[in-house]
């Protein structure tokens, strides 16, 4: 046992996101198992069949950062799962005014900060220092293999030479989120080119564009508020 809470406080300090699931009513009370994102991480639960089913359930919670008592009768058996996965990440394409005060409002949030952005004049360290992370590169090798299910992205440049390349890249993910910056009639160009591209109407509807609530926001700092409040109507109604 305590090898598997070495693993979990490892995991932890290193920001890996990681689950345990141990039963509370069954045949071994007590037991437990580590679960990542890619399968199991040690320990089990008495038997195969068990350690699959709460794996497989750990790992749904784990990528919503939910934890909670999951009923297995048909296994005999009643589980607690715990998720320790790190804060969600937003990911901000383009150096603009928007993203500034969208980083700082997110930072109050719990949500870790990155802004992406292969214009030097914009993604500077001047403008964003309250950021956790700030990458100076085109948005699709920025964002490629970074986005999982607890990632949020704000395409702002409103360029579709930056814009359309993160979107694309999102798409193909897991993301949570996906927003883009634009009028209604700068959104239907832009589904009109993915169209095109091949992504299917299914997918293009998880894009919310244009970004934001409509709290009829003018400034930069008011279209930060209105999407980070879409955001947090996504995190909270799924």
């Amino acid at each position: 046992m305590a090898e598997l809470y070495s693993a979990l406080r490892d995991a932890i300090r290193a920001g890996r996101p990681i689950a345990a699931a141990t039963i509370l009513s069954g045949a071994d009370v007590g037991a437990k198992l580590l679960v990542r994102p890619d399968g199991p991480a040690g320990g089990g639960l008495g038997s195969a069949a068990l350690d699959e089913r709460a794996a497989a359930e750990a790992r749904a919670m784990l990528a919503r950062g939910a934890s909670g008592v999951v009923e297995l009768p048909e296994l005999g058996a009643t589980l607690f799962v715990e998720s320790f996965a790190p804060p969600p990440t937003l990911f901000m394409v383009g150096g603009v005014h928007i993203s500034v005060a969208l980083a700082a409002l997110a930072k109050v949030l719990g949500m870790r900060t990155v802004v992406v952005d292969a214009r030097s004049a914009f993604a500077s360290e001047e403008r964003f220092a309250h950021v956790d992370e700030l990458v100076l590169a085109w948005p699709d090798e920025a964002l490629e293999g970074r986005l999982d299910a607890r990632s949020y992205v704000a395409v702002l440049t409103h360029d579709p030479k930056l814009d359309d390349p993160a979107i694309r890249v999102a798409l193909r993910s897991p993301a949570a989120y996906i927003g883009a910056l634009g009028s209604p009639a700068t959104a239907a160009r832009r589904l009109e080119r993915l169209r095109a591209e091949g992504f299917a109407d299914q997918e293009l509807a998880r894009i919310h564009g244009p970004v934001g609530l409509p709290i009829g926001a003018r400034t930069p700092e008011e279209i930060a508020l209105s999407i980070l409040a879409q955001i947090v109507q996504v995190q909270r109604k799924g």
